[in-house]
């Protein structure tokens, strides 16, 4: 498809606003822009509003580390009662209406602003200043936005930039909603494998792939990491590695990031499936056999937790994750 192709028009719902025909001209300028640069993979992802979300940026473990969590009552309390939000209460159950509402008598003023910073915090820019009213009037221009329409969307953006990417060698992978269910009334599109299979098949091209993370993907039960990994490894191009454990068993339900071998995704089993599929390419001859991956988030320990740093991102934590994947690719390896 040529750059002067008009990206389509969404038809049946909320109309493109703004600039975006040149934000899209803009993206693939970008795109070759890296390519120059010799980069070659490209995360990115369509969350809408949000980019993540947890409740809790420092929560203690009986260990003494500190790692992020979400807890869906606390959510549920700052949705309902501290946002305000029209229709919140449709969204949760009632009896995780009824804790909510606890939760909220028990919170003074101190605490509800606490709770509302943890959770703009993960909003692209919040960490300067994010007020409750600017998050109201970014959720009320998708208020009218289904899922559906926003995966239309989204092949619309993919149609135009996904050959543009084909071309200068790159890969796009899109990074999976986190957490990977709808919150505050946002469409969600990027949250289990038929999410990607869908993605995938509306443009089938190599490079329109996956991030695979597992950390994202493991806080809903149901997305079975490594049978994805098996799955759709054929156009998995970045793994973000970490592990969550989920406190219920729910699909939407509360969780904290844990060690990278500790939480409830089986890391063993999917770095085996990551490393069948770098030999599977390695014998089909494709250059791009070896599939970058990171540690993704890790518990803060030791001299990490005095050093304030973005969270998620502790450097002691990290590496302590990357020794034990490392570890894994070794022993399996052999």
């Amino acid at each position: 498809m040529g750059r002067g192709r008009k990206p389509a028009r969404i038809r049946g719902y909320q109309e493109a606003k703004g600039g975006w025909r040149s934000h899209i001209e803009n993206y693939k300028l970008s795109l070759e822009n890296l390519a120059a640069a010799g980069i070659e993979t490209i995360c990115y992802n369509f969350m809408p509003v949000l980019d993540w979300t947890r409740t809790d940026l420092a929560w203690r473990l009986p260990t003494g580390a500190t790692c992020m969590r979400f807890d869906y009552a606390d959510f549920a309390a700052f949705d309902i009662h501290v946002l305000e939000r029209k229709g919140a209460a449709e969204d949760f159950p009632e009896a995780l209406r009824e804790e909510a509402a606890r939760r909220f008598a028990e919170m003074d003023d101190e605490r509800q602003q606490l709770l509302a910073r943890n959770i703009v915090f993960g909003l692209p820019g919040a960490a300067e200043s994010f007020t409750l009213e600017d998050v109201r009037l970014h959720l009320a221009e998708y208020a009218a936005l289904p899922a559906e329409g926003l995966r239309t969307n989204f092949t619309a953006f993919l149609e135009e930039v996904a050959p543009v990417a084909e071309k200068l060698g790159l890969r796009l992978c899109c990074h999976p909603d986190d957490p990977p269910f709808g919150l505050l009334g946002l469409p969600r599109v990027m949250s289990t494998e038929a999410d990607y299979k869908v993605m995938m098949d509306a443009v089938d091209t190599p490079a329109n792939g996956i991030t695979l993370c597992s950390g994202s993907l493991g806080a809903r039960p149901d997305n079975d990491l490594p049978g994805m990994m098996e799955r759709l490894g054929d156009r998995v191009h970045f793994l973000h590695l970490r592990n969550v454990h989920r406190e219920t068993a729910d699909i939407k339900g509360s969780f904290y990031e844990s060690e990278h071998l500790g939480g409830d995704t089986d890391m063993v089993a999917l770095v085996a499936a990551a490393l069948s599929e770098e030999k599977r390419r390695r014998d089909a001859g494709r250059a791009d056999w070896s599939i970058p991956f990171r540690p993704d988030h890790g518990l803060d320990i030791l001299d990490d937790q005095n050093r304030k740093a973005q969270p998620g991102y502790p450097a002691i934590g990290r590496l302590k994750g990357l020794a034990e994947l490392r570890g894994i690719v070794a022993a399996l390896s052999r």
